[in-house]
């Protein structure tokens, strides 16, 4: 059986299991307005850097099956990726086909290439990867001639090839300068790391996000894992009960959540116990201001 046979009978069997009746937490997880539409999108993305870079081996794709299914039981639920990440483009354009999902997905990508003709030619080899013809969000990946390629962005979108506009980046000393395109340009998304640990986006960034309608997306909220090596043998506070939290993981995310700027956050993983656990973050209370404090104070 080819992969693309053996994805199709794996999605056929996950939607008989979906339909009867949802795997996660009950009730319908929090969505948030995205400013330039008002489209409502669910707070639980997933990124998919490092976890769906993989081959055709059926062990491998299982998994990242089961895990896409999770997701999408929420629908217009965002999966961001990237021609960078290696084989990721086209694993998950085969896991879309195969379950029939594309409808139910916000799928986003990144322009990471040169601006000009290796552009172009990347923005075609993505769609060819990701079996589709149009993208819900395509992003200037780190910022890479942001100003030529978000002109050829904004060309895209005017075509009907792209939905939203954006930029990205994941460390801290792209902010400012994120936060001077925010402040002069018109565009739809911001993607940016923001962590307990790793705060900067917090200072000008965000704030600036909100005032000008521009949509946030969250990476590294677990700083690639980083997070769970400082608390791990630690027993998670009482007081997590208080904005739904049943675990770390769970904590990192709603701190992020937390935030008013905030609209989508996107955690990787390949495990679908981890995927039911970050999805659990949707739904509930989120943390206030204070709460948020406390919650940093853990890992201080």
């Amino acid at each position: 059986m080819n992969r693309r046979h053996f994805i199709g009978a794996l999605g056929a069997a996950a939607v008989l299991q979906a339909s009867s009746g949802s795997a996660g937490t009950p009730g319908a997880m929090q969505t948030r307005v995205i400013p330039a539409s008002g489209e409502r999108i669910p707070v639980i993305g997933m990124g998919t850097s490092g976890t769906f870079d993989v081959d055709e081996a059926p062990a491998e794709l299982a998994p990242l099956v089961e895990v896409t299914r999770l997701l999408l039981d929420a629908r217009n639920s965002l999966i961001d990726t990237a021609p960078s990440y290696g084989r990721a483009e086209a694993v998950v354009g085969d896991i879309l086909q195969g379950g029939r999902w594309r409808e139910r997905a916000f799928l986003a990508t990144k322009i990471s290439a040169r601006a000009g003709d290796d552009a172009r030619a990347q923005w075609q080899r993505s769609k060819t990867a990701l079996r589709t013809e149009k993208v819900d969000l395509l992003q200037v990946h780190n910022l890479v001639d942001w100003q030529q390629n978000l002109a050829f962005l904004r060309e895209l979108k005017a075509a009907g090839q792209v939905r939203y506009v954006g930029i990205t980046h994941y460390l801290d000393h792209s902010h400012d300068t994120l936060a001077q395109i925010v402040d002069k340009e018109k565009i739809d998304f911001v993607q940016i790391n923001l962590s307990v640990v790793a705060r900067s986006a917090e200072r000008r960034l965000l704030p600036l996000c909100r005032d000008r309608g521009v949509a946030v997306l969250v990476n590294r909220p677990f700083e690639d894992g980083r997070l769970f090596a400082a608390v791990k043998g630690r027993e998670l506070p009482a007081w997590a009960g208080e904005v739904g939290c049943a675990s770390w993981a769970q904590l990192m995310l709603k701190f992020a959540l937390g935030h008013p700027a905030v609209t989508v956050v996107i955690p990787a993983t390949s495990k679908a116990k981890n995927m039911a656990d970050n999805l659990s973050a949707g739904f509930g209370a989120m943390p206030d201001a204070a709460q948020r404090e406390r919650i940093a104070a853990l890992f201080a």
